[in-house]
């Protein structure tokens, strides 16, 4: 199976979704709990909730496995995101409620998570460099979001409910700092939804290492609180209902970021 699926575009903007894979090979499946099999911590049905990104002229790039195999979004050494907070790794070991993704023994060593880096993290980190590479030199700027789903509540990351949409952009530091303000900005416009801009989650490595906003590069990561679509339990159902009003909200945001770009 291919590590990623790709889509190009014919804007600036490429749309990133690292955490939306399901696979998981057989062998690696049997030595994983039954709870860590449910893959809780996928982002679901994210690919099908942002279905307008081909119209919109966005270019997109999908994880196919699952971040229990190997999570896109963290450092090649995975060092922690939020150091002395809860973090989960490059290959977690932790589920986000803290429950071993393994059977006792069973855990990745040393050599097996290198290969796993070579084998998907560097192939879809490669795809990602030269994609954003091209857009810079067709549009003269690279747009790129990262798009991410997490459950409205997990007490070992968060206190109580998170806001339903979280942009971040490394304090400031992944895009101009007016993008950022446009985007929280279109985000606050939408009724019925909270927003907060570099809050719990202020964007993973992607964001961090791809947003050079001197280079002509920005970087902008959505952590959207799944009730705002989906069904937060097994088996995580995707809502029709609710995605059909949180979909104008997200088509805003990105809409506005290509308008960004376009006056630059």
């Amino acid at each position: 199976m291919d590590i990623y699926r790709f889509a190009p575009g014919r804007t600036p903007l490429l749309v990133s979704m690292p955490h939306v894979g399901t696979h998981i090979p057989d062998a690696l499946a049997a030595r994983m709990t039954e709870s860590a099999r449910g893959l809780p911590d996928t982002d679901w049905h994210v690919d099908r909730l942002y279905d307008f990104l081909g119209a919109l002229g966005a270019a997109t790039i999908q994880a196919t496995h699952s971040r229990y195999v190997i999570d896109l979004n963290r450092p090649p050494d995975s060092a922690p995101l939020y150091p002395g907070a809860a973090n989960t790794g490059l290959c977690p070991t932790e589920q986000f409620d803290g429950q071993p993704v393994y059977k006792a023994g069973e855990a990745p060593g040393d050599a097996e998570v290198q290969e796993r880096l070579a084998r998907c993290w560097r192939p879809y980190h490669d795809r990602l460099t030269g994609e954003l590479q091209a857009l810079r030199a067709r549009h003269g700027i690279a747009l790129l979001f990262e798009a991410h789903t997490i459950r409205s509540r997990v007490p070992r990351l968060f206190e109580g409910r998170l806001p339903d949409i979280n942009l971040g952009t490394n304090d400031g530091q992944s895009c101009a700092s007016d993008l950022a303000a446009l985007l929280i900005e279109t985000a606050a416009e939408a009724e019925g939804y909270s927003s907060v801009l570099n809050g719990r989650f202020k964007g993973g490595y992607t964001t961090r290492h791809y947003g050079r906003p001197a280079d002509g590069m920005h970087a902008v990561q959505l952590e959207l609180a799944q009730l705002t679509y989906m069904d937060e339990d097994p088996p995580y159902a995707f809502r029709d209902d609710l995605a059909a009003a949180i979909r104008p909200v997200l088509q805003s945001v990105l809409q506005a970021m290509i308008g960004w770009a376009s006056h630059r």
